[in-house]
């Protein structure tokens, strides 16, 4: 089996069976969602965006157990090509993950993907949390684009699924704005102020957008006001969950639910660099 070893540092995630269910565990004590189709998890370390992160992936796991958890990650510019992990299987410390290579098949051919040899966290992150909440269930992990192809790349997800018979969910992963020094971007300086902007306007705008089902304007939102590092994952659930709809949304996407909101700031002194994170999730109808 040709298995895709793990590239995160010790840090990233907790690399013990224990550890992981203990932390998804008290993660998901009082959580109690709805079955979602999609969802879309933040991708920092777990210490700072697990809990989280775990219920995106709670949230996907109610009811029956799908075949398949198609992962979108990002951190790739406009215009780039969707890329995929090539592998049979995937490391993660619950054991090997199997890559559903049957329905990478056509999405590697619609798609015109290519394979992904880099070293990112935005999908390997989120893949223990697959393997615990899903242990029967096989992975599709790509990366898509920060443009409106990703859009339709969700919608290709879709097709290929219904097509092969497939029961398939996605799972998306984005941070929002990264402010601060570190990322090169301080336009309300620091402290309270600055923190107050990210929580109530910058990030709040793109959360707007998303759970209105406006995926231009949400990808609008990401290139000029820096809110999100992987908008193009996040298209990509909501093509998907678009492409399942019975019912439309006044022309655009599927509206999302947030499930929850936090930041790096901690409750103590505010840094001068930190990160926004969300949790949505989108529903059939």
């Amino acid at each position: 089996m040709n298995l895709r070893a793990s590239t995160l540092p010790p840090g990233w995630y907790p690399r013990t069976k224990g550890e992981i269910a203990a932390f998804v565990d008290r993660a998901l004590a009082s959580d109690h969602p709805r079955p979602a189709v999609a969802a879309a998890a933040p991708h920092a370390g777990w210490y700072y965006s697990g809990a989280l992160a775990a219920r995106a992936v709670n949230a996907l796991a109610q009811g029956e157990e799908p075949e398949t958890v198609a992962v979108l990650g990002g951190h790739l510019p406009r215009g780039a090509r969707a890329l995929f992990f090539m592998e049979d299987a995937v490391e993660t410390p619950l054991g090997a993950l199997e890559i559903d290579r049957e329905l990478r098949r056509p999405l590697l051919d619609a798609l015109g993907g290519g394979d992904d040899r880099y070293a990112d966290n935005t999908v390997e992150v989120l893949l223990p949390l697959v393997r615990y909440l899903f242990p029967r269930s096989k992975v599709l992990a790509l990366r898509l684009p920060a443009d409106r192809s990703s859009f339709e790349a969700g919608r290709s997800v879709y097709r290929a699924a219904r097509d092969l018979g497939r029961s398939v969910r996605v799972l998306a992963s984005t941070d929002l704005t990264h402010y601060g020094p570190n990322y090169g971007f301080s336009p309300r300086g620091s402290g309270r102020n600055a923190l107050d902007w990210v929580t109530d306007v910058n990030d709040r705008r793109f959360i707007d957008a998303v759970t209105a089902g406006d995926y231009a304007g949400a990808l609008h939102l990401a290139e000029t006001e820096k809110s999100a590092c992987s908008a193009g994952a996040v298209l990509g659930a909501m093509g998907f969950a678009a492409a399942g709809r019975s019912v439309t949304n006044g022309g655009k996407s599927a509206p999302a639910e947030l499930l929850a909101y936090a930041n790096s700031a901690g409750n103590g002194e505010i840094p001068d660099s930190f990160v926004g994170y969300g949790a949505f999730a989108w529903y059939q109808d």
